[in-house]
């Protein structure tokens, strides 16, 4: 019995859709490779609130720092200092969208818990220079805040604690990994990694996320190195970043660490629903690292 032959034109048709979803595979990946930095951060130049709108007294800073190609840029921040003689510091690190100034209303709580708080701006948003920002820019721009306040505050590295949100978690656990002297970090509504962020949609599962990732911040295989005290703080209704994460975070570290997850709070919001249950937090995980408050 004979054998029909296949068909010549089914064959390619089959070959030629194979290699058109393997062409838009590719794409896809370099797409990603290419504009991820887009996905990450949303900067914005204008600043719609200051200092001076909440009625705090505040320093206009610009520190300088040198860029890849050797050209000096400057970062913008904000010295808000404490109202009465303090010890305690704080280097706050917003998160990828905004700029300082849609910070300042959550900077004056830590001012009314007694901290002075530097608060800055990375290059590429607000007043700060540069284009836009990279993952190993804002790590250096968190060093420079630091080396500002040691060097030129002349503040022991025992008084400052660190505090970031959402992205400037990830930018303040590599910080603290880098100054083991800190007194203590501060960490909120932050994620494990951005590998871990992708794979939260379907589209980015059917593609080698490790691979094409660039822009890691992959704080999960840090955060067993930190040697300072850890607080993380996460609402229960952040639809952005999901809570587990913090508690994946907190599981990991294996320096004192804390946790606590504000009930209701969202991804921005839970400072103002936690309200003195986040205050709480706040001040007994400072009171623990041996700083009245």
């Amino acid at each position: 019995m004979k054998l029909p032959r296949p068909n010549k034109n089914i064959f390619r048709l089959c070959v030629g859709l194979i290699g058109l979803v393997g062409i838009a595979y590719l794409s896809a990946c370099t797409y990603i490779w290419k504009q991820q930095k887009h996905f990450i951060f949303m900067p914005e130049r204008e600043i719609k609130k200051t200092p001076a709108d909440y009625h705090l007294a505040f320093e206009d800073l610009y520190l300088e720092i040198p860029s890849e190609s050797g050209r000096i840029e400057r970062i913008h921040c904000w010295w808000i200092p404490a109202d009465h003689p303090s010890d305690k510091y704080l280097i706050y690190l917003h998160g990828s969208a905004l700029n300082i100034g849609a910070n300042v209303s959550h900077a004056r709580r830590f001012k009314e818990l007694g901290f002075s708080v530097l608060l800055i701006s990375y290059r590429g948003y607000g007043q700060s220079d540069g284009e836009f920002p990279t993952e190993a820019q804002v790590y250096a721009d968190a060093e420079a805040a630091w080396r500002y306040l040691i060097k030129q505050r002349k503040i022991k590295p025992g008084d400052i604690f660190i505090y970031g949100h959402s992205l400037g978690g990830a930018v303040a656990i590599n910080l603290a990994i880098s100054h083991p002297e800190a007194k203590g970090l501060i960490v909120e509504a932050t994620f494990t990694s951005i590998a871990d962020m992708g794979r939260r949609y379907k589209l980015y599962r059917l593609l080698p996320i490790e691979l094409i990732t660039h822009q890691r911040f992959d704080s999960i295989e840090k955060v067993n190195r930190l040697q300072v005290p850890v607080l993380f703080i996460h609402g229960t209704d952040d639809r952005t970043v999901p809570p587990e994460m913090s508690r994946q975070l907190y599981q990991r570290t294996t320096s004192s660490k804390q946790l606590t997850l504000i009930s209701g709070g969202g991804h921005n919001n839970s400072a103002s629903v936690g309200g003195d249950t986040y205050l709480e937090a706040v001040r007994d995980f400072v009171y623990a690292t041996g700083k009245p408050i």
